[in-house]
């Protein structure tokens, strides 16, 4: 045959995917990184911000792996106690991690400006509020109601460890989302997160994806600490983030959840003419 013929969805968003931390609550995405450094400071091992930082948005025992696995967090392992680190000592570290999160992560997480607002505005389009997490499942029962509390109620949450099939940067919470919400085509999706392996696991999924640079882990800087920083400064951190989400493939990379509403927009124009993520 001289031609092949393809199907397209055409229709609107059906649903937007968040991420938790960094991307709608606890700008700068303290909470999980915090608590990471306090764990393994039990253990007598010093691990900077700036390290815990860096496997940001995988399932938090992965999180604490990768974290023990960087040359200079395992040189520091080593010389504490005479070994790499196992997955017992993994399993060891999750332990004291867990309560620590659990009793913490409400300090942290107050919404990003912009995000109640914008959360509405797609409620009022009849767009569907999906998200999912590196957060455990027993964190996120403590972390729900204080959101709810707070004004943040999305109608699906999927966990870190709520899969057998496991979680980032597989697709699998992302399209646990789909399912949950009946969303009829995955390019009907958009998945937002501040992480790179959450651009992944959004695109793994067949989801459009939108990358946050300021708000989340990338910058790593509370709301106060960012506003302080000249023009010059702001630019240039937020240069480096961009550039990291965008190289993880994010079709689109803005400040902060406060300016998504014209990114989706300018997807439902996309994919009015047939185009795909």
């Amino acid at each position: 045959m001289n031609y092949r013929y393809s199907r397209a969805y055409l229709g609107p968003i059906q649903a937007v995917i968040f991420d938790w931390a960094g991307t709608v609550l606890d700008f700068g995405s303290f909470a999980p990184t915090q608590v990471l450094i306090e764990a393994f400071a039990a253990f007598g091992v010093e691990v900077s911000l700036a390290e815990a930082r860096v496997p940001m948005g995988r399932a938090k025992w992965d999180h604490i792996k990768v974290l023990g696995q960087q040359a200079e967090v395992a040189a520091r392992w080593q010389a504490k106690f005479g070994g790499a680190m196992t997955d017992a000592d993994v399993d060891a570290l999750y332990a004291t991690f867990m309560p620590l999160q659990i009793a913490k992560v409400g300090d942290y997480s107050l919404p990003i400006s912009g995000a109640i607002e914008l959360v509405a505005q797609l409620r009022s389009k009849g767009i569907k509020i999906g998200s999912c997490t590196g957060y455990p499942r027993q964190v996120m029962n403590a972390l729900l109601p204080i959101a709810r509390e707070r004004g943040y109620a999305p109608d699906c949450t999927v966990a870190a460890d709520d899969l057998k099939a496991g979680a980032r940067p597989g697709p699998w919470m992302a399209l646990q989302n789909v399912l949950e919400l009946a969303v009829s085509d995955v390019a009907a999706c958009v998945k937002v997160d501040d992480t790179a392996v959450g651009i992944t696991e959004g695109l793994n999924a067949g989801m459009w994806t939108v990358g946050l640079s300021v708000s989340g882990n990338e910058v790593g800087l509370t709301a106060a600490e960012w506003s302080d920083l000249s023009a010059a400064e702001q630019a240039a951190k937020r240069s480096i983030a961009v550039e990291k989400l965008a190289q993880a493939g994010a079709h689109y990379v803005i400040d902060s959840i406060a300016d998504l509403l014209p990114v989706l927009v300018d997807i439902e124009a996309r994919l009015a003419k047939a185009e795909r993520p």
